[in-house]
């Protein structure tokens, strides 16, 4: 076992990433720890050959793994064999070659989205393959869902430390504003833009009225240090904001009109699907271990992001 941890990041550009390179920046690198942000550019995680030749270069100790096959609900509905097929070559692979160049620990990014449609609220960690998911994203729901799955057993037939941690519905800097492959809150931010550069109305899919708990990408960010440093178990952990913080779709558009200063008309598209209409998950057990986290206050970090974005207008992924 080496001193120093050399941390692989696959995933590692977008928005996740960004996180959690800011928190590193932010609380000051530390001597023994090399970090690798890595992209789809430097290698094809959905073959063998490729992965193995990233971790031949970069020799990682650590992984975390956010790489994947992403989209917001209406590229879900249009793909889900896609979303499958694609996110379980991608996990196999990392999982499989980080075995393989035996890798003392592996974090791997999940969703809420895995959780049963039909459950009792507060969803917990417990209760991930109590039923089958939502089937608008069902592909996606499964494919991640079989990380815990693999996780366990490398665990329990190689003795592997392979975790994964359960994020609910992240925001923030480098996020994907794309209407049709982002989520909720990035589209919302574009399109209040426009409708302030266009003197247009701010149209709202949906009825508004689902509820979500957004979490802050640099909070998570400083929350997958813990994991990566601290957490000790195989089993996932939901990272997220306290079931008193979830806030409808329509309380996401006020803070974000507020934000951008938008004064135009505000109108909410009912033919359009709602998707979901609740994911509330329980923060108890990241609480257990951390009482004391401070997340940033949702009408401050929107601000922040609708900031980053009018000044990355240009270069922002759309």
């Amino acid at each position: 076992m080496t001193d120093k941890k050399i941390i692989l990041v696959t995933g590692g550009t977008g928005l996740v990433g960004k996180g959690i390179e800011a928190a590193v920046e932010r609380e000051g690198k530390r001597n023994d720890e090399e970090w690798h942000f890595v992209s789809s550019k430097d290698a094809d995680l959905t073959d063998r050959a490729s992965t193995e030749a990233l971790f031949a270069r970069i020799k990682p100790t650590h992984v975390i793994h956010l790489a994947a096959m992403v989209g917001g609900l209406f590229r879900n509905l249009k793909y889900n064999l896609d979303f499958f097929r694609i996110n379980s070559q991608i996990n196999d692979n990392v999982l499989n070659v980080s075995f393989q160049f035996k890798v003392e620990k592996v974090v791997s990014c999940l969703s809420t989205c895995i959780f049963p449609d039909k459950t009792t609220y507060p969803i917990d960690e417990t209760m991930v393959h109590n039923g089958p998911p939502h089937d608008s994203n069902f592909g996606y729901s499964f494919a991640k869902r079989m990380i815990d799955v693999q996780n366990k057993g490398y665990h329990l037939q190689h003795g592997c430390n392979f975790t994964s941690v359960i994020p609910t519905n992240v925001y923030g800097p480098y996020d994907n504003f794309n209407l049709e492959d982002g989520h909720v809150l990035p589209g919302l931010i574009r399109k209040v833009y426009e409708a302030k550069e266009n003197n247009t109305p701010f149209v709202v899919w949906g009825t508004g009225s689902p509820r979500r708990q957004f979490i802050y990408s640099l909070d998570l960010g400083r929350l997958f240090l813990w994991v990566l440093r601290e957490y000790k178990e195989v089993s996932p952990i939901i990272l997220s904001v306290g079931e008193e913080d979830e806030v409808s779709i329509k309380e996401a558009a006020d803070y974000v009109v507020k934000a951008m200063n938008f004064t135009g008309e505000v109108v909410l598209d009912t033919t359009k699907s709602d998707g979901q209409f609740k994911k509330t998950a329980s923060n108890a057990k990241l609480r257990k271990y951390l009482p004391d986290f401070k997340f940033t206050p949702i009408h401050q970090a929107i601000k922040e992001t609708c900031d980053w974005y009018v000044a990355n207008v240009d270069k922002v992924r759309k």
